[in-house]
């Protein structure tokens, strides 16, 4: 196939919608709009800054300053040659991405339009193109809020932080203002562009899917559709071949339609595994569309065999499950949500790799893609498949009540069958869950629970399309899934929040979730991050800031919501240590160590639950803008307090201290891998060095063992050292005793001495 890149330098005409407005390009011609150069990939609000019309939207409150540009009308224009070999060819734009309401006219002639910023759009232009000169390409972008408001809003209809409009406009929902984005509504292409020459006998789906897979050997079924402008379908053939190192599949399969399908057996299969369980071995693999024999097209993709399911038992408390399982051994999940990568779009790429280098480092297994974002793209998936980190994939709709008319329903669709049909073949994928939060907002709202039963978009169309297009994988509803009869925070999967006070009180420590997709607790930004993007005169006081409520991050200009996320930063630290210091250096020190030991202590409550708890994904890994945030890594790549601590207690293997009962803390010893190992341990007192407990254990592989007891005073706060070595190296972990208030120059002691543990880290200010 031949292919040629229209992404690079444009022009840009703006102006407000209002008045006549240009139609065609001719008409735009004749407007006389002012022009200025863009960037493809780009986003609108990156071209004003590079033209010194707008100021930097993550600075201060510069933020408020885009609100008018919701209101304009965008023209991109761009002149090119078709390259040779394109002549006599059936011709097709492709735009990956197009945000949002867009016409597409090449030399004045309309080919196309789009209303779906999520997926990719393609238009046949053949009829339209001068192979031998010049060409023109427009790209009429509306604005999407007076898109939304010529639309039907029922009264139940909704959406979170004020923002009902998301509930109409299939753009990601955080950019219409959340409180871990900015209200940001950009407009553009903000993924490449190209023309394409398409052969007319061509692949059109490849499906692969494990549907046995064990250590002797596994089964594959690959499904293919093809379309030919061959008047009679004779002669074809598909051939699959796939190798990882020594091991190889293969089989061919004459075809009598444009579609076919054939089950491959491989013998003592290379198995896929999620980090930390095994390897993530991928075969290469070639499916051939054959004519007599001759190859016409194909298609390569990288295979990992593995059967990923989910044991889910709806029940309330104790008898509940939610459980992964990867090639019949159950996985106890660690890892972090996935949140936009950046709130202009076309930066999203560039963030990408850095992003997901964290989530290896940090041992995660697992990364929720939350549904307040837009679908990454291959990339992404080919990272996750390497490194094994199972993905948790939301459909793109997040805490609203959702249109269920016709228009809704069939463009939801359609976009279901794009993201399932483009990214089914990666082996990280783990599920597709139908929203983030819409059932326990509809309940949350008051509505009764029966109301959930009657939303047609989680419970008919999502699951028949994944039911469709990738029927070996799970479907969850929604997230968390609340079916009917059932209260709010009884099912066993759940989005545990809370009032976000003291990370130990009865609401954290007691929770009866099986399995935790959501979790967080908030952390300053270092000081060195706060001075880019909050002015010097301006850092303090940070209550009551308008330009730190700006990235708390609250759209001011809409009215306060009903917390403030600083506010709840700076009494969380008043909680741990008895006050809040006026010094913005140490008032970021101590609020990280706050949500370091916070989030330290949800993920080891759940390893020390195991089996009765079966994951965490905590919120959130890095922001997609500066702000104030639970994350652990800033905008900038600043790493926290947290992530350090949330590195060493991800460990495969990790010893832990559970909470005091009966005068004693548990030392447990735990193992989340598939290998029984030899561990010799030690506990200290972190202050003195003085040994407490010690010896060597045979740890079970993918389970815990309890290797002792330590007795100690209700209350008395103590630092202790676990240090364990296992296969030659050394690793540690530590565990703070005791109630607030936490003395603050011995808890900041205490952390150099956390520090310089084995695999010691710095702390940037």
């Amino acid at each position: 196939m031949l292919s040629f890149s229209l992404n690079g330098s444009w022009k840009l005409y703006c102006h407000p919608e209002e008045g006549v407005l240009p139609q065609t390009p001719e008409e735009l011609r004749a407007a006389g709009w002012p022009c200025i150069e863009a960037q493809v990939p780009g986003n609108v609000e990156l071209d004003l800054m590079r033209a010194g019309l707008a100021e930097d939207p993550f600075y201060d409150q510069n933020l408020y300053q885009f609100r008018k540009y919701e209101f304009f009308q965008w023209w991109f224009e761009r002149e090119f040659e078709v390259p040779a070999g394109f002549e006599s060819r059936r011709c097709v734009l492709v735009f990956k991405g197009l945000d949002t309401f867009a016409e597409v006219f090449v030399n004045g002639v309309k080919v196309g339009e789009a209303d779906n910023m999520f997926i990719p759009h393609e238009f046949d232009v053949s009829g339209a193109l001068k192979c031998g000169g010049t060409n023109t390409l427009h790209v009429r972008i509306r604005s999407c809020i007076n898109e939304a408001r010529k639309q039907d809003f029922p009264v139940m209809l909704i959406g979170g932080e004020s923002s009902d409009e998301y509930t109409r406009i299939r753009k990601p929902a955080s950019s219409f203002g959340w409180d871990i984005m900015p209200r940001l509504l950009s407009a553009g292409m903000w993924r490449g562009v190209r023309l394409e020459a398409r052969e007319g006998t061509r692949l059109t789906q490849v499906y692969i899917a494990t549907t046995r897979a064990a250590e002797s050997s596994a089964r594959l079924i690959c499904r293919v559709r093809f379309e030919t402008d061959d008047p009679a379908i004779e002669g074809y053939s598909v051939r699959v071949s796939g190798r990882c190192g020594e091991s190889a599949f293969g089989r061919e399969k004459n075809l009598f339609f444009v579609s076919g399908s054939m089950d491959i057996d491989v013998d003592a299969p290379k198995l896929w595994w999620p980090a930390g369980y095994g390897g993530q071995p991928l075969y290469d693999t070639t499916v051939e569309l054959l004519r007599n024999g001759e190859p016409v097209d194909c298609r390569r993709l990288r295979v990992g065999i593995r059967r990923l399911d989910v044991v889910s038992v709806l029940e309330p408390d104790d008898a509940g499950e939610f459980k992964i399982v990867c090639n019949g051994v159950p996985i106890l999940a660690k890892g972090s949500n996935w949140v936009p990568m950046d709130a202009m779009h076309s930066r999203d790429a560039g963030r990408i790799a850095p992003a997901l280098a964290l989530f290896r480092d940090c041992g995660c297994n697992i990364v929720r893609c939350w549904g307040g974002n837009v679908y990454e793209d291959h990339p992404f998936f080919d990272l996750c498949d390497e490194y094994g980190i199972m993905v948790w994939q939301d459909f793109a709709m997040a805490c609203a009540v959702y249109p269920t008319d016709a228009a809704f329903i069939s463009a939801l669709e359609k976009e279901a069958v794009s993201v399932v049909r483009k990214l089914r073949n990666h082996p990280s994928i783990l599920l597709w869950a139908g929203d983030n939060e819409c059932d326990e907002g509809q309940v949350g709202r008051g509505y009764p629970t029966e109301a959930n039963r009657y939303n047609p978009l989680t419970r008919e169309v999502l699951p028949a399309v994944v039911r469709m297009n990738d029927p070996w994988r799970v479907f969850l509803p929604s997230s968390p899934y609340i079916p009917e009869g059932i209260a709010r925070y009884d099912v066993p999967e759940q989005h545990n929040w809370g009032a976000r006070a003291y990370f130990k009180d009865d609401f954290y420590k007691h929770s009866r979730a099986h399995f935790i997709s959501e979790c967080g607790y908030h952390g300053c930004p270092a000081v060195s991050s706060l001075k880019r993007f909050i002015p010097a005169d301006r850092l303090t006081p940070w209550l009551d800031n308008s330009s730190w409520d700006t990235h708390d991050t609250d759209y001011l200009p809409k009215g306060r919501r009903g917390y403030s996320r600083v506010r709840l930063m700076t009494d969380q630290v008043g909680i741990f240590f008895g006050e809040v210091p006026e010094d913005l250096a140490r008032f970021s020190r101590l609020s990280q160590i706050v949500q370091a030991e916070a989030k330290k202590f949800f993920i080891e409550r759940t390893r020390l639950k195991k089996w009765r708890r079966t994951g965490i994904i905590w919120w959130n890994m890095i922001d997609g803008w500066p702000q104030i945030s639970d994350a652990v890594v800033d905008y900038y790549h600043v790493k926290k307090l947290a992530y350090h601590y949330i590195r060493r207690v991800q460990r495969p293997i990790c010893l832990m201290m559970d909470e005091l009962v009966d005068w004693t803390h548990a030392v447990v010893l735990g193992n989340d891998s598939r290998e029984t190992r030899t561990v010799a341990w030690r506990v200290e007192d972190g202050d003195t060095g003085e040994v407490i407990l010690s010896g060597e254990t045979l740890s079970p592989a993918n389970e815990n063992v309890t290797v002792g007891h330590i007795r100690e005073l209700a209350g008395a706060q103590k630092l202790y050292v676990l240090r364990w070595r296992v296969d030659g190296a050394e690793y540690a972990n530590h565990y703070l005793s005791g109630f607030p208030c936490f003395n603050a120059e011995q808890t900041l002691r205490r952390v150099e001495i956390i520090r310089a543990l084995p695999e010691p880290f710095d702390w940037e200010e």
